[in-house]
């Protein structure tokens, strides 16, 4: 867990390396937000591996989507770059069943975030079966996100780095859902673009629409984690329009097999719905 992956020439390994998970510290962005002694939110970091696989006794390969869910509470979150590195790391490696797989992921990823990570597989051998049937459709379906879309708003926008001084509210209560597909930010260190879809469901002071829009676009050119950039947004929102109630759900496209979506809520009873949109 020494080395960073970021940035570097890797070479791929194929047999089970555990150490190959780089943990990166949630407080150091924390202390930007003044979230790190209480945080405001609940919430789960949730991952979607498409390209794992492993080889059962007579060496015959398995493969597998899983889920993987990260509490927001963590001590550490894991750089994306070394979880691919190490779910491609079991390719050669012999187990006896999916439940073995299952458990040895969770237990491996809970010791490097330092929280109790819960992990889900979904052997793709199964897709006809009953079994398979009745897993929850998100793995199999895409859906459309439920709300108000603002992305077809008439908006002017000349500002693509984070200013929460473009939100701004009336003087009406309301409960809503507004979504948006137009957030982007960009990897830290490399600088590649990350792409999501954005859902902001709050009670409160009415938030402006076309401010709303303009907020998040304004995180185009912003380089920072996922995780992140969804605290951020979060944050924001509540203190510039201090809603009595307040989620944001990001479902980020996939990069190297992987997708993550950060969900963060004020209310810890509520739960992220489990979807794939169609850029998933």
């Amino acid at each position: 867990m020494g080395f960073n992956p970021l940035g570097q020439q890797t070479e791929y390994v194929s047999v089970y390396s555990p150490q190959l998970l780089f943990p990166i510290a949630r407080a150091e962005s924390r202390k930007l937000l003044n979230t790190v002694s209480s945080l405001p939110f609940s919430g789960v970091d949730i991952w979607t591996g498409y390209e794992l696989s492993w080889l059962d006794p007579k060496g015959k390969p398995v493969v597998a989507v899983a889920e993987f869910f990260i509490p927001c509470d963590s001590e550490f979150m894991i750089e994306s770059k070394s979880f691919k590195l190490y779910l491609n790391s079991l390719n050669q490696s012999h187990y006896h069943s999916a439940a073995e797989v299952e458990e040895l992921l969770a237990r491996d990823l809970s010791a490097v975030a330092r929280a109790m990570v819960r992990v889900q597989l979904y052997p793709l051998s199964s897709t006809q079966s009953s079994q398979w049937r009745a897993q929850p459709a998100h793995l199999l379906n895409t859906v459309t996100l439920d709300g108000v879309l603002l992305d077809d708003l008439p908006v002017n926008i000349d500002t693509y780095h984070p200013d929460p001084n473009l939100l701004t509210t009336a003087d009406s209560i309301v409960s809503e859902t507004l979504v948006s597909h137009l957030l982007k930010t960009n990897c830290p260190v490399t600088g590649q673009p990350d792409w999501a879809s954005l859902v902001v469901r709050y009670t409160g002071k009415k938030i402006e629409h076309d401010s709303l829009l303009r907020y998040i676009v304004s995180f185009r050119e912003h380089q920072d984690f996922h995780e992140h950039c969804v605290e951020r947004i979060f944050s924001d929102i509540a203190a510039i329009c201090k809603p009595t109630h307040l989620t944001v759900y990001a479902r980020y496209t996939r990069r190297g097999g992987l997708d993550i979506n950060p969900f963060r809520s004020s209310h810890a009873a509520e739960q992220p719905e489990l979807l794939r949109l169609i850029r998933q």
